[in-house]
């Protein structure tokens, strides 16, 4: 698969019957090596392994509804209060990201109410951070440290 603007890490990767699967960390599973798992499972050991994020405190792939629609949000972590701390919606290596991204993840947002949201294809990751009481959006340029 294609480098990403992430570190390297040792990601488990296997193949059958003609097709690529990745081990995801957390679901403790294999799964369809797509671009965009790749993305997300990638994002997951940066999380992990330098971000020091727990485990125990990472959902992937969370079942959420909105306006009567089943989506799902790409990774979610939790605080020890199990509030949403870092909402992460993962895009393919493949795509741009688009405004279109950003309304999804504001969206899985309005849901969770986490405080800090994360938009990334990989290559390009944008990282901001949401005071609810004032209403306030601040940029960062880094992703936050559990």
């Amino acid at each position: 698969m294609i480098g990403l603007n992430l570190p390297d890490f040792n990601i488990i990767i296997s193949s059958k019957d003609s097709k690529k699967y990745i081990f995801d960390i957390i679901r403790k599973n294999h799964f369809v090596l797509t671009p965009e798992e790749w993305v997300r499972q990638n994002l997951i050991h940066y999380l992990v392994f330098n971000l020091n994020y727990p485990k125990s405190l990472i959902k992937v792939e969370s079942l959420l509804k909105y306006n009567n629609l089943k989506k799902r949000a790409d990774i979610l972590v939790y605080d020890n209060n199990l509030s949403v701390r870092l909402l992460v919606e993962c895009k393919s290596y493949k795509l741009k990201l688009t405004q279109s991204a950003f309304n999804q993840a504001s969206v899985y947002n309005k849901i969770f109410k986490s405080k800090y949201l994360l938009v990334s294809n990989g290559i390009k990751h944008y990282c901001c951070k949401y005071d609810w009481d004032s209403g306030e959006i601040l940029y960062l340029n880094y992703l936050p440290p559990y």
